[in-house]
C-alpha cells in the first residue's frame, strides 16, 4: 500500500475507534480503553507527523530567488582564528581576510581564464600512496 492508502486507514481506524468510545456509557467502560485511546491519538499525531515530512520532502524546501551563486576558491591559515581566502563571486576573485569577529575584503581580481591550473589541490592525488610505499619500503628494509 501506498503512504495515503496507509493514513486514510488509520484516519478511518481512528474515527470508527473514537465514535465507538464516545457511545459507550462512562461507567461501563474497562480502564484498559482509556490507554488504548492514549495509544490510538499518539498513533494519528505520529501519522499527521510523517505525513507532513513526505508531503515537505516532496514539495522541497522554498528558493528566495536572490541565489547569489558563491564558490571559495581557496584559502590560507594564517593563525588560530586568521584565514585569508579567495572567493569566486559572479566571474571575480574576491581577496577577504577572515578573522573571529569580522571580515575584510582585501582586493578584488578577475577570473583567471586557467583557473583550474592555477590553484592546485591541497593533497595531490597520489601523496598518500608515495607515502605508503615508502614506508613499506623502510619496513622490508628493516627485516
Amino acid at each position: 500500500m501506498t503512504s495515503k492508502k496507509y493514513f486514510v486507514s488509520i484516519a478511518l481506524l481512528c474515527l470508527c475507534f473514537f465514535s465507538s468510545a464516545s457511545a459507550t456509557e462512562a461507567n461501563s467502560v474497562p480502564p484498559s480503553t482509556g490507554l488504548l485511546q492514549i495509544f490510538m491519538g499518539l498513533v494519528a499525531v505520529l501519522a499527521l507527523m510523517a505525513v507532513a515530512a513526505w508531503l515537505l520532502k516532496k514539495i522541497g524546501p522554498v528558493g528566495n530567488g536572490n541565489i547569489v551563486p558563491v564558490k571559495v576558491v581557496g584559502g590560507v591559515s594564517l593563525g588560530n582564528r586568521e584565514r585569508v581566502m579567495v572567493i569566486e563571486v559572479a566571474g571575480q576573485w574576491i581577496v577577504v581576510g577572515v578573522t573571529a569577529s569580522n571580515i575584510n575584503t582585501l582586493t578584488t581580481l578577475q577570473k583567471p581564464e586557467n583557473s583550474d591550473q592555477l590553484i592546485p589541490s591541497t593533497i595531490p592525488e597520489n601523496q598518500f600512496s608515495m607515502w605508503l610505499k615508502r614506508t613499506i619500503d623502510k619496513r622490508n628494509q628493516v627485516q
